[in-house]
């Protein structure tokens, strides 16, 4: 049961100052603006998009409707998961899977979660497993291309 109490930790950091979450504010907002960790992008701000997509315990959160105040846990962002996630932004631009850009974070978040867990079998479970992510701009075959060369 929920206490009030925040017992959160950002990429490794001390835990969060519960006096800075006020109830209403958002994790993306408290992410962005209070640990000035700005690689976590605002797109939607309705959660349809992932481009706001953190870990919270290894599992993808959508942070634009996740409020700071009720998380538990370890939360990482793509500032948190950049060292692991070298091979996986090389192998995105080897296959095509930037444009933009403004997507790529969610996107190689996400799709960090999925390697951790063992990558899906086929190329339509891994779509399905990364169905929460929304690029306008390349299509998805060259991330899951991408994806799929870095989990074999």
């Amino acid at each position: 049961m929920f206490d009030g109490k925040s017992r959160v930790r950002v990429n490794d950091q001390e835990p969060i100052d519960e006096g800075l979450l006020s109830a209403d504010l958002r994790l993306l907002d408290y992410l962005r603006d209070q640990c000035g960790l700005v690689g976590t992008k605002e797109a939607c701000g309705r959660g349809e998009c992932g481009a706001c997509t953190v870990l919270i315990d290894g599992k993808a959160v959508l942070s634009c409707i996740t409020l700071a105040s009720r998380v538990q846990g370890h939360v990482e962002t793509i500032e948190g998961v950049a060292g692991e996630s070298a091979e996986l932004r090389e192998a995105f631009a080897r296959h095509g899977a930037f444009q933009c850009g403004f997507c790529t974070p969610g996107q190689i978040v996400r799709a960090t979660a999925i390697l951790r867990g063992g990558c899906p079998e086929t190329d339509h479970e891994l779509r399905k497993a990364m169905n929460g992510n929304v690029c306008r701009c390349t299509g998805y075959n060259g991330i899951i291309a991408a994806i799929r060369e870095v989990a074999e």
